[in-house]
């Protein structure tokens, strides 16, 4: 079978199954383990405490367009896209890794703005950046690592929803992938939102103290919103064996959004991807507390439920339910 049959997350679960067919209880390393893959990161007890890791990869002409984004803007978002995993974990990122794959005629001013960038975000967080690999290639990949650790035994995980619980996101939903269409497009759009929506897509800000605050405050389920609401939302069911209703009136979707792409905001919000917002689930009374602490909008919009054959139900103002046109975005699978 093809990797383009089996999609990116059959090939997780394929890799993920010989993983654990190798695995050796006698290894120290093994033992220690406390999530390995399949979450936003991997977490394992460490001497003094837990410990987390996560990497992730930019590919050019798959993951951006350098005719869309700048170099120093590329480092900036490769950093960030990191630390959103470390986020969504309730974690504290401490050391990045970078790893660069480039073509011979890439101009060295351009590397050095791609590390202005990284070193921008790095030291807005207190992260150091202490090494990583380059090699020639065809085209511009760029791979980091993050290395972090939590504060407590307490971890925030795709696998602890619970039925019954609320389903909560940060920010608005549909931002990048709105930026994203207004980038390539050369929309002209209002004064008020262009700059939002090129930030939003160009410079996510990762919800690390978002993170850390929901896991102080008792959530146990996190994801961060990276492929789109429906694709993430699924990975939270599917391993946490429970399912969910969405009602679509009370998806965050900035109104400038609604006002400039009338007819594609739905599917900007549900499939975009990209947003880096933190979607999480918790009981109604951990959710007041969560609503109080952050200083960031923060929406409930919709229920954890029984596990059932369909996982996430999505429903109109009339109770009807809505069938989306995409689900998000899968390596392999995914077409523009």
């Amino acid at each position: 079978m093809k990797v383009s049959e089996l999609g990116e997350f059959g090939l997780i679960e394929l890799l993920a199954d010989i993983v654990n067919k190798s695995k050796n209880p006698q290894d120290a390393s093994w033992r220690q383990l406390l999530i390995g893959i399949g979450d936003d990161a991997a977490a394992w007890r460490g001497d003094s405490s837990t410990q987390l890791a996560t990497t992730d990869s930019l590919v050019q002409d798959t993951h951006f367009n350098l005719n869309i984004i700048g170099w120093e803007d590329l480092g900036y978002k490769a950093l960030a896209v990191n630390l959103s995993d470390i986020a969504a974990m309730g974690g504290i990122p401490k050391y990045a890794l970078a790893s660069l794959s480039l073509p011979g005629e890439t101009e060295a001013e351009c590397v050095s703005s791609l590390y202005q960038g990284m070193i921008q975000l790095a030291q807005e967080f207190g992260i150091a950046i202490i090494g990583g690999n380059i090699a020639s290639g065809p085209n511009v990949v760029i791979t980091i690592t993050v290395l972090g650790s939590l504060k407590g035994d307490s971890i925030l995980s795709r696998s602890a929803a619970i039925a019954g619980e609320q389903i909560a996101v940060t920010g608005y939903l549909g931002m990048s992938a709105a930026g994203l269409e207004m980038l390539k497009q050369q929309l002209k759009l209002d004064d008020r939102i262009s700059p939002l929506l090129r930030q939003a897509h160009l410079h996510p800000i990762p919800k690390v103290k978002e993170g850390q605050t929901l896991l102080h405050l008792g959530v146990r389920a996190a994801i961060d919103i990276s492929d789109g609401l429906i694709a993430d939302l699924s990975k939270i069911c599917q391993m946490s064996k429970v399912s969910a209703n969405i009602n679509l009136d009370y998806l965050p979707i900035h109104p400038m959004v609604k006002a400039s792409f009338k007819t594609e905001y739905l599917e900007m919000a549900l499939s975009g991807g990209e947003d880096y917002e933190l979607l999480f689930t918790a009981s109604s009374q951990v959710m007041e507390r969560v609503k109080r602490a952050l200083s960031c909008r923060v929406t409930v919009i919709g229920e954890v439920t029984e596990q059932k054959a369909q996982h996430i139900i999505l429903t109109d103002a009339t109770g009807s339910v809505v069938t989306p046109g995409k689900k998000g975005w899968e390596h392999f699978k995914s077409r523009d």
